[in-house]
């Protein structure tokens, strides 16, 4: 029986490898985005707002139901969509964190716990999108970097949990070439191959390295690997930089 496959985000970066890899492996992919810029890397495409999923009780309902109608069984769901809010602690607006913490670690929490039984159902797995910024980050990413944090904790948290039930880990990447990593740099190409010059690697991350390893992680089924989370980094985390 084919396999189904959820991916919020589907259209950004990392989401668009993510689905033309798990629709080339012979999984059936719904794919969730707010944008509408429909791409054939999903077999359903479903406009869908995760901000507006976890702070507004009448488009929970609503989706709810769609989800119940439209997605009747589910193998893997990723929580890949991500909101990047470059900030100061001085600068902080209310509403930019309530959204990333909504959108980053609410969201998929949410998402989580409404399709537990379908993935259980299946021996299905869950893999949550989090990003180097939950060990290592800099100036300006107090929301996200939070929120990052955040999502490792709950991957742990919701092993535990679950136990056997239905397999939990996360994939942080380092620098992937991305529209968001740019926006991050102010589309500065100088800064960004710097960046590349780094990492041990002598390259930054493409969307099909996280691809790649969604895959494998979704390929275990039963296997062992349980509330784990990846550095995929290109060894940046090892690197100890001289003044």
């Amino acid at each position: 029986m084919q396999k189904n496959v959820l991916i919020t985000g589907v259209l950004g970066g990392i989401g668009s490898a993510l689905g033309e890899a798990f629709k080339a492996s012979g999984y059936y992919v719904y794919g969730l985005d707010m944008r509408e810029n429909f791409k054939e890397n999903c077999d359903r495409f479903i406009r869908f707002d995760i901000n507006q999923y976890v702070s507004d009780a009448a488009y929970r309902i609503r989706f709810t139901q769609i989800f119940e109608d439209v997605i009747p069984r589910l193998d893997v769901l990723i929580n890949n969509a991500g909101v990047q809010r470059l900030d100061r602690l001085e600068d902080i607006k209310l509403e930019d964190w309530q959204e990333t913490v909504n959108v980053n670690l609410t969201g998929p929490m949410l998402l989580s716990k409404l399709f537990l039984s379908r993935l259980e159902e299946n021996n299905g797995c869950i893999i949550n999108i989090g990003s180097i910024h939950q060990q290592l980050t800099k100036k300006g990413f107090v929301s996200y970097a939070t929120s990052k944090s955040a999502i490792v904790g709950l991957t742990k948290a919701m092993a535990v949990d679950l136990e056997g039930r239905v397999r939990v880990n996360a994939i942080s990447p380092a620098a992937i070439e991305t529209e968001m990593l740019k926006a991050g740099f102010e589309g500065d190409e100088n800064a960004i191959d710097e960046l590349r010059k780094i990492h041990p690697v002598k390259r930054i991350g493409y969307p099909h390295d996280v691809a790649k390893l969604a895959l494998f992680l979704a390929s275990e089924n039963r296997g062992f690997i349980h509330g784990a989370n990846f550095l995929l980094d290109g060894g940046i985390s090892s690197v100890l930089k001289d003044l």
